[in-house]
């Protein structure tokens, strides 16, 4: 898919050119689950995977939609409808974002838009991320509106959690916004302070593997938003801003300080261990030394099966099998319930652990799963 591409379809679709293509990535996050909505640490990279955004300026504020990855045909959303809850699907997410620019009071009328995407939808990569921030940097190219990208992935997300009625956190946005190639993103979601980590698994004989299960469980949506009101309750009842406020040393004493209330002392132990893990890996990249964190990532995944309950049994079996095959380490990323589990592992042992996963799914009457290497990509970009 080329940025050549989706111009000519804007025209094949609207009858005119377009004014520019605008790209953004999906992203897989390496460590730092469920902790952007804790206020705490996480570390995406950007896939080499985008979804584009073929865009021309309309003045009549009119807002209209094309994906050719999404059955039907052109999507109109006017003016008076341009409110929370009033657009559905795939669509929501765009327009979301416009009327996200338009309450922060930026001047922006309506557009033409034809969305294409390399990023797959419910694999737990952040594809409507994506399709925000190639949304807004269209928006913010069409308009000169000169936005810097921790401001669009800020804007983005508030499209996502109050027009969309998604409660997620604002990693998925920053990484598809701001990583650059070749590094993780080290990412404080409380102030937003961004470190970019040499992210080089080649030079060090790795590979990161990302297996896309093709499952996605309907529970998961309710489920996260469940998840984060547990969390929110803890640090209340802890008198905490955040769950990140729990120092790590003191752990098991916020544990005990909630054993009266079901469920929340699993969720503070999963959040706060995880913080401390995405600095231990942020230390051993820091060192030079990306293979030794392949423990860290199976300990985060037994942490988000065992404590946060947020697995399933296909992203368990990824981690298993690719463990059992010789892996440094696997583990779900994403919001779990399906989507996709990454897996780090030597070059040497890169097939053989592929062939693993795949044959204990075929073992296990499962759709086979998708299994791509990747390497850490450009943030978001206008490519035409």
């Amino acid at each position: 898919m080329t940025a050549g591409r989706a111009a000519a379809a804007f025209r094949a679709v609207y009858g005119t050119g377009c004014e520019g293509v605008w790209a953004a990535p999906g992203r897989v996050n390496l460590i730092g689950e469920y902790t952007d909505v804790n206020d705490g640490f996480v570390m995406p990279l950007a896939l080499p995977r985008s979804t584009r955004v073929a865009a021309r300026a309309r003045a009549d504020g009119r807002l209209r939609l094309h994906s050719a990855d999404m059955p039907g045909g052109v999507v109109t959303v006017t003016p008076d409808a341009l409110r929370p809850g009033a657009v559905r699907g795939w669509a929501a997410y765009p327009a979301g974002v416009l009327w996200a620019l338009r309450e922060a009071g930026h001047a922006v009328a309506g557009a033409d838009l034809h969305v294409e995407s390399e990023v797959p939808v419910g694999a737990g990569l952040s594809s409507s991320a994506a399709l925000e921030i190639a949304t807004a940097c269209a928006l913010d190219g069409l308009y000169g509106l000169g936005l810097a990208r921790p401001e669009l992935a800020r804007l983005a997300r508030r499209a996502e959690n109050v027009f969309a009625g998604v409660p997620c956190g604002i990693m998925d946005q920053t990484a598809s916004a701001c990583c650059v190639a070749g590094h993780v993103l080290h990412l404080d979601t409380r102030d937003l302070t961004r470190r970019h980590i040499t992210f080089d698994l080649a030079a060090h004989g790795l590979r990161l593997l990302v297996v896309d299960t093709r499952v996605k469980h309907d529970l998961g949506e309710g489920e996260y938003a469940r998840r984060r009101a547990g969390c929110e309750a803890a640090a209340r009842a802890l008198g905490l801003r955040a769950l990140r406020d729990v120092p790590y040393e003191e752990l098991d004493d916020a544990v005990r300080e909630l054993r009266a209330v079901p469920g929340a002392g699993a969720l503070v132990r999963h959040v706060v261990s995880e913080n401390e893990r995405v600095r231990a890996v942020a230390a051993l990249l820091d060192a030079g030394d990306p293979r030794a964190a392949g423990p860290l990532l199976t300990a985060g995944h037994a942490s988000l099966r065992d404590d946060f309950a947020v697995s399933c049994p296909e992203l368990d079996l990824v981690v298993a099998a690719a463990n059992g095959a010789g892996a440094l380490g696997a583990r779900m990323t994403g919001g779990g319930f399906g989507g996709s589990a990454l897996v780090l592992a030597g070059e040497a042992a890169a097939g053989a652990v592929e062939r693993a996963v795949t044959e204990a799914f075929a073992t296990a009457g499962h759709t086979a799963p998708r299994v791509v290497p990747v390497t850490a990509g450009e943030g978001a970009r206008r490519e035409l």
